[in-house]
């Protein structure tokens, strides 16, 4: 095992137990090494885009969730798309499968592993390792409560009285939950929810048991790993808790162990936090994340179509390192949470902030909140892009253009593009979902019928057809230019405050393309 591995692990546990991490990682390498097999994709370039949806996103009777996706996929995404982001597929009590019961499972009202082997064999895919934490209803956290010795250690526990004003809280939600065991009451720490056990890294075992988890999805086909709310992941009272410097050793970890092991294995870290936090996690550019999110854009694109006027997005795209072809962005627009308003901060004043949750507001959104030390404050705009920035109001092809215009700003930047399937589709605010569940971030997880979406967009004139033919288009001209390789230099351009223009370099300078959008239609 390379010296770089043990190296990481003595900073995490320290020389001694550090070395015997390492024996034991090292021992159990050849057995989680033996199913791996080396896919044919080559790297990542100008023809990659990624498709992110739920498992269960399409239905049918009598068909397994899994089957209706392979069947969309492969009817509508195979061609212009090359990746798809399942969003947690295992076994799970809430939060929309992110507190997971089994990691190793696929949830059985899902499918099988064998769907999901089916689709990895004509997309890259991509998965979620959730290392923050797991469900309250894992096998893990009931052991935990069992007192059983083995997973004792597995969960982060602290007296009640314990002062944890100063952890960085994602959510206005008690950092603390107490849990009843036949040793006593136990605090437990809950970052995320009170079904989301957080769990200790300083526990060895814990990173042991989720370095073999990470090989077994590799094993299964997985060629990009998201690790998701990476930034929480290690825990010591008097820290902030986010962005500990052995949270970016775990990060650096799993990133030896792929250069080591799995050099085809892209690497992307999930942390919704300000621009320069999460630029951080490129480490020094090799020894870290291979993209990272690129969660300033969403706010910056619709601050601009609101607002007719590209300047803060403009000044953010002109600050971004471009000379660097290690460093790959991950460009979205929307996902399965919501517009994070954190990254924006420092970007656009507190007024303009204002302005986008006044507008989402009017367009029928939702605004979710943190606490803070100040207090509540806006966290998240819940809403679909689709609706935040093209009027319900407009004439459908006018709006289905608005829309598109936006999605053609993400397109034509540096990076690889991620594109929440609600607006590939053209899906609007499900506001009857949010009564239902009492979910803000429902508004865009509607999941839909397979033949009655497919006769939608095969319907010419329909917004939804209209979104999808127009967005393909797009995918299918951007896959053709070597100006849009991930890796290529981007130039933004003076001109009118309400057009972008962001002139696109081939990595080795042979093909450009300029690519102008008009966020105005007055103009």
């Amino acid at each position: 095992m390379e010296a770089r591995i043990h190296e990481i692990l003595k900073f995490i546990y320290g020389p001694e137990t550090g070395d015997e991490v390492g024996t034991r990682l090292e021992e159990r390498l050849p057995e989680l090494l033996r199913a791996i097999r080396e896919p044919e994709t080559g790297p990542l370039d100008q023809r990659d885009a990624f498709v992110i949806t739920y498992g269960g996103q399409f239905t049918e009777p009598d068909t397994p969730p899994l089957r209706c996706l392979e069947e969309f996929s492969s009817r509508y995404l195979a061609g212009p798309v090359s990746g798809i982001h399942i969003l947690p597929f295992f076994p799970y009590s809430s939060d929309d499968g992110f507190s997971i019961i089994d990691y190793r499972e696929v949830d059985p009202e899902l499918g099988t592993w064998d769907e999901i082997g089916a689709m990895g064999r004509r997309f890259r895919l991509m998965a979620d390792l959730v290392l923050n934490h797991c469900s309250v209803r894992s096998s893990w956290f009931k052991g935990f409560l069992r007192d059983d010795p083995k997973y004792a250690g597995y969960f982060l526990t602290v007296p009640g009285d314990t002062d944890v004003s100063g952890v960085t809280r994602p959510r206005a939600l008690p950092l603390l939950t107490p849990f009843e065991t036949p040793s006593g009451r136990k605090y437990v720490w809950t970052t995320f929810s009170a079904d989301q056990a957080d769990l200790d890294y300083g526990n060895p075992d814990v990173l042991l048991e989720f370095l073999d988890i990470f090989f077994f999805y590799v094993s299964q086909g997985i060629q990009v790993i998201r690790l998701d709310a990476v930034a929480y992941a290690w825990k010591e009272l008097g820290h902030p808790c986010i962005h500990h410097p052995k949270t970016h050793a775990i990060v650096k970890l799993f990133r030896a162990l792929i250069d080591a092991y799995a050099p085809w294995v892209v690497m992307i870290t999930e942390t919704n936090v300000p621009h320069e936090e999460n630029m951080s996690y490129f480490g020094n550019g090799s020894d870290e994340a291979h993209m990272v999110y690129q969660f300033p854009l969403p706010p910056l694109v619709l601050d601009a179509f609101l607002r007719g006027n590209t300047g803060h997005l403009r000044s953010w795209i002109s600050r971004l390192p471009d000379d660097d072809e290690r460093l790959l962005y991950f460009n979205f627009l929307a996902s399965h949470d919501g517009i994070g308003v954190t990254p924006a901060r420092g970007i656009l004043s507190d007024g303009e902030i204002d302005g986008l949750i006044a507008s989402v507001k009017e367009r029928g959104g939702l605004v979710s909140y943190k606490a803070t030390a100040e207090g509540d404050v806006p966290y998240e705009l819940n809403v679909s892009f689709l609706d935040a920035v093209s009027e319900r109001e407009l004439d459908p092809v006018l709006r289905a253009r608005k829309f598109l215009a936006s999605q053609a700003v993400m397109l034509s930047l540096r990076g690889v593009p991620g594109i929440y399937i609600h607006s590939l589709i053209g899906s609007g605010n499900y506001l009857r979902g949010v009564s239902e569940t009492g979910m803000s971030r429902t508004i865009n997880r509607e999941k839909l019928a397979l033949d009655l979406t497919a006769g939608e967009l095969e319907e010419e004139g329909s917004l939804r057809s209209m979104v999808y033919s127009g967005y393909r288009a797009m995918l299918e001209a951007r896959a053709e230019a070597p100006a849009f390789h991930p890796a290529g230099r981007q130039r933004v351009l003076e001109t009118d405050p309400a057009v972008l223009a962001v002139e696109r370099i081939s990595p080795d300078g042979a093909d450009a393309m300029l690519c102008v959008v008009n966020t105005c239609g007055s103009r």
